[in-house]
């Protein structure tokens, strides 16, 4: 394609409205799935394609194709522009530049050849099948994946970045007798295979889902009721993603909808609770060097000491709101159009020591690994799986405990937050967030948390 005629086409199409921007992508991605002892999938996919979005106050036009043409993106410019009102409308001024890289742009597969991404999954099943004879069932996976993006303004702005991004996951599911129970471990980031491949690397994410599964062979049933709950820093830091971080989406609460609406300046959490979002972390799952409207990504403070400071924003909600955009506007690809989205989201620490944390708790539970969970944005309530929790009592870890949710309300539960550990932590690389049928990379994390009266549900 002729760029000086696609820029003309671009500037005709969205003429009259606020704010736009064509967003070209091209893709590479790979998976191997080994399992039972055995290679069972091996994948390659190129897309390419591109979403033409033009916006007229809160109204947007998009459509998008995986033909890259001028005709096609002449066809999508029809499409968006019957939008037009024939009001007056003033163009949105371009996203600040930036020339930082926060992650290498080199393709992660290159120099890595088949056999040698096969290797690392078959030495990964052996590893574990003589490492104890418990072990019955080996999963493991390997994904990759090369983005490169391109945004065209009207305006003559234009962005590009290209993102890497891969992941190793690793499921063990032991036996002692009639019982089995599973284990799982996954790390990754924007950077290429290196790390993954290292035996030190692949083989300590290895002992650890090994050690998840021995642990759950030896749970019983969780108790029941309202009591102190201490959250292990890192990967619980899902539950303040899901339960909290949603609800302090710029769109949430332009429209009114999230517990947290029209609540800046107020306090929300207990004194010493900040939450940040930031995209702007070298090589981590969830950062961008820009988002997908070419606005840069930053550090967004949202609670600080306890007091809602802001909301994560993308362009259009940030203009309607009158506040800047926050570099959050994220897409799943060029067949989705952009909304806010967290980055990497997560607690600061504290100052107290995580022993001492725990030492100070008379009864409670201590959840160290969650799985999935469920939250509603509006009422805050959620309810999260516990893949690893121990009974806690007088300030001693005992049993491990199977079957055990933690049931409550986000905002609710920022409150009951009582002390907060030194040891922030971000979870290792493994996060995707849905939302409004889009998925995304994202990153969660932080310290030991106590929390006074939380309902935890449970079969014992």
């Amino acid at each position: 394609m002729d760029e000086a005629r696609v820029a003309s086409l671009v500037a005709e199409k969205l003429s009259g409205l606020d704010d736009g921007e064509l967003y070209l992508q091209y893709t590479l991605s790979e998976s191997f799935g080994f399992d039972d002892g055995r290679l069972k999938s091996a994948t390659f996919d190129t897309t390419q394609g591109f979403g033409l979005r033009g916006v007229l106050g809160e109204t947007t036009g998009f459509a998008h194709a995986n033909e890259l043409s001028e005709d096609a993106i002449r066809r999508a410019g029809d499409t968006v522009a019957t939008i037009r009102t024939g009001r007056e409308a003033r163009w949105a001024d371009a996203p600040a530049r930036t020339n930082r890289m926060l992650y290498q742009p080199d393709n992660p597969f290159d120099g890595f050849s088949f056999e040698t991404k096969t290797k690392l999954l078959a030495d990964i099943d052996a590893y574990l099948r003589n490492k104890d004879p418990r072990v019955v069932q080996v999963s493991a996976s390997l994904i990759g994946s090369w983005t490169v993006i391109e945004i065209l303004r009207p305006d003559g702005y234009r962005a590009w970045d290209v993102r890497p991004l891969v992941r190793l996951n690793v499921q063990v599911i032991a036996q002692d007798g009639d019982r089995r129970e599973s284990g799982f471990e996954g790390l990754g980031g924007r950077h290429d295979y290196s790390r993954l491949l290292s035996p030190a690397t692949w083989q300590g994410a290895a002992d650890e889902a090994l050690r998840q599964a021995l642990v759950n062979l030896q749970a019983v049933p969780a108790p029941a009721g309202e009591m102190t709950v201490v959250l292990g820093p890192g990967w619980p830091g899902v539950l303040l993603h899901e339960a909290i971080g949603h609800g302090l989406e710029g769109d949430f609460n332009r429209k009114g909808s999230s517990a947290f609406s029209g609540r800046i300046g107020e306090r929300v959490a207990a004194p010493g609770v900040t939450v940040v979002d930031d995209g702007s972390l070298e090589c981590l799952r969830g950062s961008i060097t820009i988002d997908d409207e070419g606005t840069p990504t930053e550090r967004t403070v949202l609670i600080e000491d306890g007091i809602l400071k802001g909301y994560m924003q993308d362009r259009m909600n940030a203009r309607l709101m009158g506040v800047k955009a926050t570099g959050n506007g994220r897409r799943e690809s060029f067949a989705h159009a952009p909304m806010p989205r967290m980055t990497n989201t997560f607690m600061l620490a504290g100052d107290r020591d995580p022993a001492d944390i725990l030492g100070s708790v008379k009864k409670g539970i201590y959840a160290k690994t969650f799985g999935g969970g469920q939250v509603d944005i509006t009422s805050g309530k959620f309810v999260f799986s516990c893949t690893e929790a121990y009974e806690l009592e007088d300030g001693k870890l005992g049993r491990p405990l199977k079957g055990a949710t933690l049931i409550g309300n986000g905002p609710d539960v920022l409150t009951r937050v009582k002390a907060i550990g030194n040891d922030l932590a971000l979870d290792p690389g493994i996060g995707v967030c849905g939302k409004g049928g889009q998925s995304v990379p994202a990153g969660v994390g932080q310290p030991t948390l106590l929390i006074e009266g939380l309902t935890v549900g449970g079969t014992g």
